[in-house]
């Protein structure tokens, strides 16, 4: 049996991109400070004030192997939630984990 070793030890994630929707605040935010760890690329979204975010941010980026984005798309529209989609798809290449 063949094992495929996606990251380097500690950062399973380590390549992989996740789009993480109301992880500006709250259990989002655990979501997507838990996969930044893991190793993982990260887009945020969600809404709250601009400069907090953006604090956030900074934070999970220096933390984090990976890199950190923030999205601010408006997921309550279909333009919202396609353009998160296709702007990460432009930044990041692709989306593993959604």
């Amino acid at each position: 049996m063949q094992v495929q070793q996606q990251g380097k030890v500690g950062q399973p994630l380590a390549g992989r991109v996740a789009v993480v929707t109301g992880s500006t605040s709250g259990i989002g935010l655990g979501i997507a400070r838990a996969l930044a760890e893991a190793g993982a690329d990260v887009v945020l979204n969600g809404l709250g004030d601009p400069v907090e975010i953006e604090r956030v941010r900074a934070e999970l980026d220096e933390q984090s192997s990976g890199r950190i984005a923030y999205n601010g798309a408006n997921l309550m529209t279909a333009n919202g939630a396609s353009g998160l989609v296709e702007e990460t798809l432009v930044e990041f290449g692709r989306v593993d984990i959604l």
